[in-house]
């Protein structure tokens, strides 16, 4: 419904005059916001402007979740409500449904033998993400972790007898590492005690330890080992306050780890680890973008690992017995969702979307390669050939910092109206991948889309990710109003016919455009935005509020209050 009710007030808002509205009575003093809600003056959604949004709104993806022993593909795609797992035997070939849950599945693993699936998901919207297991054979579930917890996982080891994944049980705040063996709820036991948010990124070669990142904030996050018997801690990162490790694997033997870190300079590359002499060797100082996405084949025998450059991202190859790299030149255009290799390291997984094609399931063969795709997702029977491709511009804000932004230029002579849609996050980042409103909006409607980072997005460096921290927050909603005075001066862009829109971060955002710049903006749509921090920090969940504290600002502090 979030479409259609962005269509209806945009197109309402930004394609008509209009008129000057009534004097509206002000309510009772006993009104509350309870009970069926009245929308005076906005029009009915049009019959035909529903059907032909459903076409759009019914564009599918399919999501590489993990590749199994036999060279099938467990993928998570949507053909009902909700996104549920699929497995694919060959390119090409049918979608076998495994689940049919009434949530969406998030991430998922085949069991190393094969025979079952382990998967996330939650109950009713909870975001309490649940470990399950799928047993193949039988189609039964069983819920592998503790009702009213969050988790996250899992990450089997070599020899298939343990799984290790993060949750909160211990006291619904600080996500702990736990064990199990995967199959029955009962076998979990706590390794260790954390404070804060971890994750794991996968078991040495011999599983005699495993790796994990302790979050801190988007800017400071650490690198770990644990042994995995007694889940001792020894820490990789140095104790630099200032740098951040979100990615990392192991080498071919438990000795070497591959990390990426910004310890040396504004954006994250690739280092080896030597375990034994903490050395870290820098691998590809002339990458100046930032390096994540990192993988491992089970064998050791090779990594792959993106950079996200300007928005769009590249894929690299290394040989862990030489520490060579080289570039994978056939990807197109795009951004790179996820990978996972062969059990024998000879086939890359990865999930890729363009922006005029919607996340599909490849493979690399990396001894030539060759790119294959496995799925095609369906576009509601719409013509590919049409779709538009974005511009990457630049435009300076107020204090001359330049921001970037993808346009997408309606057809045909404008001057053409303009959705302006703002990411969450905030440290998060648009990125050229499919949308289908998008498209929408610009085939059917007439409308231009202009897609910007403001500064404390992701992917240009730490110091820019810092540039709308605590008081420097409305900073990044100035850096809106240069965008419309940016606006304001493409012949083929209407000034006067300006919509925002946004979720959460991002709805913050529309809210403060529509307070600092009511008179340039045409309409707004903020969708489970943040109207007010103090009490958003107040209420969220124990475990991110202190990681929102850092990038908001502390509401305990009576200034900043």
């Amino acid at each position: 419904m979030r479409s259609f009710a962005l269509s209806a007030v945009v197109l309402w808002a930004c394609a008509r005059p209009v008129p000057p509205a009534p004097p509206v009575p002000a309510p009772p003093a006993h009104a509350a916001a309870e009970g069926p809600q009245l929308l005076d003056g906005t029009p009915e959604i049009p019959p035909e402007l529903a059907e032909r949004m459903r076409q759009y709104n019914n564009v599918r993806s399919a999501n590489v979740a993990d590749m199994g022993p036999d060279g099938s593909l467990l993928i998570r795609t949507r053909f009902a409500e909700t996104t549920q797992l699929h497995r694919v035997a060959a390119p090409g070939a049918a979608r076998h449904q495994l689940t049919f849950r009434d949530e969406p599945v998030r991430g998922a693993a085949f069991t190393p033998d094969g025979g079952g699936v382990v998967y996330l998901s939650d109950v009713g919207g909870d975001e309490q993400y649940q470990l399950w297991r799928l047993d193949r054979a039988t189609g039964r579930t069983t819920q592998l972790t503790q009702p009213g917890t969050r988790n996250s996982g899992p990450s089997f080891s070599h020899d298939g007898q343990r799984m290790a994944f993060t949750s909160n049980a211990r006291n619904g705040k600080d996500s702990d590492v736990w064990l199990a063996d995967g199959v029955t709820p009962d076998s979990r036991r706590l390794l260790t005690e954390t404070q804060g948010l971890w994750w794991l990124t996968g078991w040495a070669p011999d599983d005699s330890a495993l790796l994990a990142v302790e979050y801190i904030s988007r800017n400071v996050s650490h690198l770990w080992t644990l042994d995995a018997e007694t889940g001792q801690t020894a820490r990789l990162s140095a104790e630099d306050a200032g740098a951040s490790h979100l990615s990392a694997a192991w080498g071919a033997d438990p000795g070497t780890v591959y990390a990426t870190s910004d310890r040396g300079g504004e954006f994250a590359q690739l280092y080896k680890v030597d375990r034994d002499s903490g050395d870290w060797t820098p691998l590809t100082p002339d990458l100046a973008w930032d390096v994540g996405g990192l993988t491992r084949a089970p064998d050791g025998s090779r990594l792959a690992f993106s950079t996200n450059e300007g928005g769009r991202s590249a894929l690299y190859l290394l040989d862990p017995a030489t520490d060579a790299i080289s570039k994978v030149e056939a990807l197109p255009q795009g951004v790179l969702r996820g990978m996972t290799f062969s059990d024998d390291g000879g086939t890359l997984a990865l999930s890729l979307a363009t922006a005029t094609s919607p996340t599909d399931a490849w493979t690399l063969d990396v001894a030539s390669g060759a790119l294959t795709r496995w799925t095609e997702s369906e576009v509601g029977g719409l013509d590919v050939g049409t779709f538009i491709e974005p511009t990457l511009v630049h435009y300076p804000s107020f204090d001359g910092l330049e921001i970037p932004a993808f346009w997408y230029d309606a057809p045909g002579e404008g001057p053409h109206p303009v959705v302006v849609f703002i990411h969450g996050g905030p440290e998060g980042q648009s990125r050229p991948s499919f949308s289908s409103l998008t498209q929408y909006l610009l085939l059917e409607s007439g409308f231009s889309v202009v897609v910007p980072n403001v500064r404390g997005s992701a992917g240009y460096g730490k110091s820019w990710l810092k540039l709308d921290n605590a008081e420097k927050r409305e900073d990044s909603v100035k850096d809106i109003g240069a965008l419309l005075d940016w606006i304001a001066q493409e012949p083929s862009l209407d000034a006067d016919r300006v919509a925002v829109s946004g979720g959460s971060y991002g709805g913050y955002m529309v809210l403060a455009t529509l307070t600092l710049f009511p008179d340039r903006v045409r309409a707004g749509v903020d969708n489970v935005g943040i109207a007010n921090f103090v009490t958003f920090l107040e209420n969220t969940k124990e475990y991110r509020r202190d990681l929102r504290r850092v990038e908001y600002g502390d509401e305990r502090d009576p200034q900043m209050r």
